[in-house]
């Protein structure tokens, strides 16, 4: 969505704008002049200037006195912070992933679903060597992910399709799945074995096993997922040695009280 695409009378096209220039810089784009802020967030350079300047008083944003160059400052970390605080599954939740990083050894993370990605929200690193540096807020496809996988297999069927379908397939790897039909095809089988994986589909030497939350209406509301590296794990021994822990610790997520209270107000 642009920042100027919503006709509805209540949308604040200016806290839009404001938002786009944050959401616009990235690894890719670690600082900007006026006119490459202003194309990327599709903004004119009047109005990139105006916001830039608010964000920079604001202390959201840094500007450099030789370069004129903008770039994001750590007061950013402020709003992402504020939802892990607020969020009461991350609350919750926390005491039973660092049960289960203490009983696998490994890597274990919660995410949550936001249009066709799952944004990971809490993270207990592994107690060896971590393979893969994955800071929260991190956004990956469901399509190629356990935790996507194993959120879309407790979600209607239509809604995962849809979801599936509204993906832009990217081969992050050589053992990416590309395939719609294939995709769905593992989706279901997660649904059926209670735990989906994904083997090096998103980074090379990197198996997930990931099973779903469950809200008080029975589909998904999030996911955990615990990441191992192929140097020590084979798929096989990860299915059979991690999905029964994975599986058990999402269940006794899902039962908790304050969980299903939060399913309920969405």
């Amino acid at each position: 969505m642009s920042p100027t695409d919503d006709d509805s009378p209540l949308f604040n096209t200016s806290l839009a704008k404001g938002l786009a220039v944050l959401m616009a810089f990235g690894s890719e784009r670690r600082s900007m002049n006026l006119p490459e802020i202003g194309t990327i967030a599709g903004i004119g350079k009047s109005a990139a200037q105006r916001f830039t300047y608010t964000l920079e008083r604001l202390g959201y944003l840094r500007k450099d006195p030789v370069t004129k160059r903008y770039s994001l400052t750590p007061k950013v970390l402020e709003l992402g912070l504020h939802y892990v605080h607020a969020d009461a599954l991350v609350e919750h939740a926390n005491p039973y992933l660092l049960d289960l990083n203490i009983k696998c050894g490994e890597t274990v993370n919660l995410s949550e679903p936001d249009g066709t990605d799952m944004v990971f929200v809490a993270r207990f690193p592994g107690h060896k060597s971590i393979a893969v540096h994955m800071p929260l807020g991190r956004r990956l496809p469901m399509y190629c992910t356990a935790s996507g996988r194993a959120y879309l297999s407790a979600r209607p069927e239509a809604e995962m399709a849809e979801i599936i379908a509204r993906s832009t397939p990217v081969a992050y790897t050589s053992s990416t799945t590309l395939d719609p039909a294939r995709i769905r095809k593992m989706v279901r089988q997660a649904h059926r074995d209670g735990y989906a994986y994904a083997d090096q589909e998103y980074y090379r030497g990197d198996i997930n096993v990931g099973a779903p939350i469950l809200g008080a209406d029975g589909w998904a509301i999030a996911a955990i997922n615990i990441s191992v590296p192929v140097s020590r794990w084979r798929l096989d021994e990860a299915c059979r040695q991690l999905a029964p822990l994975v599986i058990e610790t999402a269940r006794a997520i899902s039962g908790m009280s304050a969980i299903r209270r939060k399913s309920l107000a969405r």
